[in-house]
């Protein structure tokens, strides 16, 4: 009978039984009996069940990541750390984060704050910004109904400054967290601990066999939650060869299980998108971001994935493999109608490879959403400009919201090109674009809407990318 897998769950290994599966929240809570994590909107929406999952990295490191326990499959446990707030409680007193919350007069029902402290202390071992702005994304995903946020800003400033003075780059972080009290000294012997247990990455699926695969499970566990309990789960987010980026001669591969969060941060992906930092922040929220994958953004074949629009206007290919072949794809051919892919049986996405040479292009990207951060866009385009001389060489505009598929106004980008962009042309092509699209009513605003939108988002761009050629009242 072979060893049955185990996790690290805060401080104790934990043998994981046929019988544990389904969600970590409902596994931490109700199993191990550990209630500090918090359960609330069950869709990863307000942060109160937020932990923090820790993986070996290459041997000899654990990398943490903030991530929505009701959107974790207890599948996805074994050979990794599991960290609740109880695991961070000191056995008197309080964290310095708790401590800071509290000082700070942060605290009143305390629902949301366990999330928040787990948040929280996933910045302080993860970022390499500690400005309290760095801080205030990474609790994006972290809603508190009661207290306000002004207290919760205050104490993240005060933590911020302190870390900048503590966790300096020439020390380790997770040393210097545990000598500040911020983690318990338990902290020290997780890579050993996780070397011992670690779990046979999960292979490739069989030729004969039709496994339910799941990468981040952020949108497909809320529609299909049933899926987290079948025996014939394939976690392609555990597949190290999935999960890196590559720069090869002339373009950038994504793998298909490499976060939106990991993207966001790419120094690669930013030489390409100088802005992609602060586009992909719109995206989702960081704790959702921890766990969405590129390629899992794409074959949700949603009409307005973000990730989805921007890597249209990139030119983006895909690496496909399934039983017997290889084949490439445009990414632009990828959607044959709302919700259907050109996918054949047991094919999947491996990767995702954007061409190098858009570096020498100008992209923007707009997204219209009734919130900031964790909302559906009603509206999201992106346009990408090659441009000589004052001249639009090339142009590349895709819309999402607009239509059963996440598409590419092909006419309205041409009537950019051959031309300065100036406001003539824009408006000659928002025209254009009203032609082009057919969105439709539903509960993210009407058509009429829609078509506003999609045209004040190409006129977004264009006051962007045209470096002060096109003044705002010149588009109607």
């Amino acid at each position: 009978m072979s060893p049955r897998p185990t996790c690290l769950l805060n401080h104790d290994t934990v043998a994981l039984g046929p019988d544990d599966r389904g969600l970590a929240l409902n596994w931490i809570r109700r199993t191990q009996g550990l209630p500090g994590t918090k359960e609330g909107c069950g869709e990863g929406e307000c942060g109160a069940c937020t932990v923090l999952l820790g993986d070996l990295v290459a041997g000899d490191r654990v990398r943490y990541r903030a991530v929505a326990s009701c959107l974790l499959p207890v599948a996805e446990l074994p050979g990794r750390h599991v960290v609740t707030v109880e695991g961070l409680n000191p056995p008197t007193g309080l964290t310095p984060v708790q401590q800071a919350l509290v000082d700070a007069g942060a605290p009143q029902c305390g629902f949301c704050f366990p999330g928040i402290v787990m948040s929280l202390t996933g910045f302080l071992l993860t970022s390499d910004d500690l400005s309290p702005a760095a801080a205030a994304v990474a609790l994006d995903g972290n809603v508190c109904r009661c207290t306000g946020y002004a207290a919760i800003r205050r104490a993240t400033e005060e933590l911020c400054a302190e870390a900048q003075r503590r966790l300096t780059p020439d020390v380790d972080r997770t040393a210097a967290l545990v000598s500040w009290g911020v983690l318990p000294t338990s902290f020290a012997e997780v890579a050993e601990r996780l070397r011992e247990m670690a779990p046979e990455r999960t292979a490739p699926p069989a030729a004969d066999a039709m496994p339910v695969l799941l990468a981040g499970g952020t949108d497909l566990i809320i529609q299909q939650p049933e899926l987290v309990l079948s025996d014939d789960l394939a976690l392609v987010s555990r597949r190290p060869d999935l999960d890196t980026v590559t720069l090869e001669t002339d373009h950038l591969r994504l793998g298909a299980a490499v976060t939106v969060e990991t993207l966001r941060h790419d120094p690669d992906f930013k030489r390409l998108v100088p802005d992609a930092a602060d586009i992909i922040e719109r995206f989702a929220s960081t704790i959702i971001r921890n766990r969405a994958t590129v390629a899992g953004n794409l074959v949700n074949a949603s009409p307005i994935g973000d990730l989805t629009v921007l890597l249209l206007a990139l030119d983006a290919e895909l690496e496909l493999h399934g039983p017997g072949e290889s084949r490439r794809l445009s990414l632009s051919r990828l959607y044959l109608g709302y919700k259907q892919l050109d996918l054949q049986p047991g094919e999947m996405v491996t990767a995702v490879r954007v061409p190098t040479a858009v570096q020498q292009d100008a992209v923007s990207f707009e997204k219209i959403s009734q919130r900031r951060n964790l909302d559906i866009a009603s509206v999201n385009s992106a346009l990408r400009l090659h441009m000589d001389d004052g001249i639009v060489n090339a142009a590349t505009l895709s819309v999402g919201g607009v239509a059963p598929i996440p598409m590419l106004a092909t006419d309205t980008a041409q009537a950019l090109v051959g031309h300065p962009l100036t406001a003539t042309q824009v408006l000659a092509a928002a025209d254009r674009l009203d032609q082009e699209i057919a969105p439709i009513d539903d509960v993210r605003g009407s058509a009429a809407y829609k078509r506003l939108i999609a045209r004040r988002a190409l006129f977004a761009h264009a006051l962007r990318l045209g470096a002060g050629s096109i003044r705002h009242e010149e588009l109607r």
